[in-house]
């Protein structure tokens, strides 16, 4: 593939500023929010990384909660395609509601869909790259995307921001629990356990009813408990 900019130039400084200092990276740490009497903790939060469409210019033409290309039964998008689903609640269990959940990640050709992310020629022209919906009434949301691949310098990871009119907008990164690439993730190793069960994809084999679950063979569940 072609040289990409700024991306693992840009993960390398980020690894080698937090050995020397010895500290989380910055806009990179685990929120330490305390469970307190029956609250569940939330979410740990992840920097939005260096290919968030911070701008409308960044973005796809399509930005909807479908980043596959399907024709019929058939997928053209190259990766293997994963329904995506799970709920945003506070930490009380209370569902949140219209929400805005926003989801990114790399193609198969481990390309990010925007201007800093590689080369137009080396993108799989049938993945979005990002989507976005609002939350349900119960909380849930729904993605038709693929299974993480890696990118160079990081092991398999998905992108999620959450932004609630009643709570401060948050972003994450969702594993594949067992990956072997995880144990040499610069941000994954800063995890507890418990944060990484928090974070982890829990794969199953597709059996829902949702339309963006047709024409995939495996889903993934998670829930995101707002601070």
């Amino acid at each position: 593939m072609n040289e990409r900019p700024n991306n693992l130039s840009t993960l390398a400084r980020r690894h080698a500023l937090a050995a020397l200092v010895g500290t989380p990276l910055a806009g990179a740490t685990f929120a330490s929010r305390a469970q307190t009497g029956t609250q569940r903790q939330a979410t740990p939060t992840q920097t939005l990384g260096p290919f968030y469409p911070r701008s409308a210019s960044e973005r796809p033409r399509q930005i909807d909660a479908d980043l596959l290309n399907v024709e019929g039964d058939r997928v053209l998008s190259k990766g293997s395609p994963l329904y995506l689903t799970g709920r945003a609640t506070t930490r009380s269990g209370a569902p949140v509601s219209n929400a805005l959940i926003e989801i990114w990640q790399c193609d198969a050709n481990a390309v990010y869909h925007h201007p800093a992310g590689g080369a137009e020629t080396d993108r799989d022209p049938n993945f979005q790259g990002y989507g976005q919906m609002q939350t349900e009434a119960d909380g849930a949301f729904h993605f038709r995307t693929i299974k993480p691949v890696p990118y160079p310098g990081r092991t398999p990871h998905i992108h999620v921001r959450v932004q609630a009119a009643s709570h401060p907008a948050f972003a994450t990164q969702l594993y594949l629990p067992g990956h072997p690439g995880n144990q040499s993730d610069f941000l994954y190793r800063r995890m507890s356990e418990a944060e990484r069960a928090a974070v982890a994809l829990k794969i199953e084999p597709a059996s829902a009813p949702h339309p963006l679950a047709r024409a995939t063979r495996e889903m993934a569940r998670v829930e995101l408990v707002i601070a």
